[in-house]
């Protein structure tokens, strides 16, 4: 127990001694740059955001998290640097009623940027691109059938897992959720969840063997909450790879091998359009920034 509490210990010092290195990096920018810094959480992020930002008045910092850009943001802040703003996901922050004081720190408009994408019609425009193209009536009429109710099968599926996420995080259970199988738990032609599968894929990820699945079960059933928006329980990484799943069973035979999650991400990241992104909370809120910070400038003109 004491080794594991010194190591924590350590890590948090690398952490902060890390996070005031970065920020003095960008301290020392600003003798050659005066224009915005923009903080983002991944690389991802910065293919997104680029398309929208005036690359002369604003440069990205990609900060690897959230909760680093957060404290980098917070650090800066601290000797009253001007000109710096973040953007990072929500996540659960809206469920939990957590509300930012920092006038710096905006937060996507749902859970995450990837729920962002698939809430907007870039949705309809990848399915289009990796559907079948046939002259079939059938097949005309699956593509249809499939893009009106798309949406709503992959919150179905989303949720629980979206909320066994969130439980890990405030009972501190430490369950794993990267790498696990979903086509051990998602049909793929109806696009529906097997929740007992799921939870043994999860329990067999994270080697928590000891956790009982009725016990889980029960947990997310009791999390469950009518009052929850959706796009904010789930976790936009989750619902592409039940996308994935579900537009193998559509998409044409040469397009089979091009539905894998990162290439669907991709592609909903390059059907995003402008128009998308000017409709959205998240854009108002940098525009109302940059009123605010009438020096500095984030978001290139065609965008006004």
């Amino acid at each position: 127990m004491g080794f594991d509490c010194g190591a924590k210990k350590t890590a948090a010092m690398r952490d902060h001694i890390s996070v005031n290195r970065e920020a003095n990096a960008i301290h020392m920018r600003r003798s050659t740059f005066s224009g915005a810094f923009l903080l983002i959480e991944g690389n991802s992020d910065r293919t997104f955001y680029e398309r929208f930002i005036d690359d002369k008045e604003c440069q990205i910092i990609v900060t690897s998290g959230k909760s680093r850009a957060i404290s980098i943001l917070e650090s800066l802040e601290g000797f009253s640097f001007q000109g710096v703003i973040a953007i990072v996901d929500a996540d659960f922050d809206r469920l939990e009623n957590f509300v930012s004081t920092s006038p710096n720190l905006i937060q996507t408009d749902t859970h995450d940027l990837e729920t962002m994408l698939l809430i907007s019609p870039a949705l309809e425009k990848v399915i289009r691109e990796f559907g079948i193209r046939s002259d079939d009536e059938s097949s005309r009429q699956k593509m249809t059938d499939f893009s009106n109710t798309i949406r709503t099968k992959l919150l179905d599926c989303g949720i629980p897992i979206g909320y066994l996420r969130w439980i890990s995080l405030q009972e501190s259970l430490d369950l794993t959720f990267d790498g696990i199988e979903f086509a051990k738990f998602i049909d793929g032609k109806t696009i529906q969840i097997c929740l007992k599968n799921f939870i043994k894929e999860v329990k067999n990820k994270s080697q928590a063997h000891l956790l009982q699945t009725e016990d889980l079960q029960k947990k997310i059933e009791n999390q469950r909450n009518n009052s929850h928006d959706p796009w904010q329980v789930c976790c936009g990484h989750d619902l592409v790879e039940i996308l994935s799943l579900g537009l193998r069973q559509l998409a044409s035979k040469k397009n089979k091998s091009e539905v894998k999650p990162d290439d669907l991400e991709r592609s909903l990241r390059l059907a995003y359009e402008g128009v998308f992104f000017y409709q959205t909370h998240l854009y108002t809120k940098v525009r109302l920034w940059e009123s605010n910070n009438p020096t500095f400038r984030v978001l290139h003109n065609s965008s006004a």
